[in-house]
């Protein structure tokens, strides 16, 4: 395995700007830095779950992947547009009843995440598989890659804590740029 290629993939997918990094700036900017660190726990652990699942369901998977990808881009699209709503709505000013911070949520958006999924069912079979069959070697990649996931995570909560006071300075446009990414990212996913 080429160790330098899957460390920059894996590296790459997860910093990068996607729906839940978009979502864990946004709910810093909002809300603040403990409902995003909630919103992160949740979405690592279901990332973790997602790459567990790759790992032990991929040839299931492989099988019916065309029909899985569809309903993930359908459902997807809807729930990445409705959050991109919520975020151009948001007010920081105003005390919200909104759960886009929750740990429920964090943990929910992964399953409905096209970036999250593809990415979960590319690394173990491309990576990992066809090089380490045995379940210690496998489990201690998907370890590997979800402490990844959450370092970016919490990157990104940090740089919204950082630029907290900026992002609440210029709210409306701040939100209207992250809801205007999320709709990017939702029409990257068909095209």
């Amino acid at each position: 395995m080429n160790l330098a290629s899957f460390i920059f993939y894996c590296f790459i997918v997860t910093f990068t700007p996607g729906p839940t990094n978009i979502v864990i700036l946004s709910t810093v900017h909002n809300r603040g830095v403990r409902k995003g660190m909630e919103y992160t726990y949740g979405a690592t652990l279901a990332f973790g779950l997602l790459l567990a699942c790759s790992a032990v369901l991929n040839t299931v998977l492989a099988t019916v992947l065309p029909k899985v990808l569809i309903v993930m881009q359908v459902v997807g699209t809807f729930y990445m547009l409705y959050l991109a709503y919520q975020i151009y709505q948001m007010d920081a000013s105003k005390d919200s009843v909104n759960q886009t911070g929750s740990f429920l949520t964090g943990f929910l958006m992964q399953f409905l995440n096209p970036k999250v999924v593809l990415f979960t069912m590319t690394v173990i079979p491309g990576f990992i598989l066809p090089y380490y069959t045995d379940t210690i070697a496998v489990l201690l990649a998907v370890f590997a890659i979800t402490i990844i996931g959450f370092v970016a995570f919490v990157t990104w909560v940090l740089f919204g804590a950082v630029f907290k006071t900026f992002l609440q300075r210029h709210n409306k446009p701040v939100n209207v740029v992250m809801s205007l990414f999320l709709v990017y990212a939702t029409i990257m996913i068909w095209l």
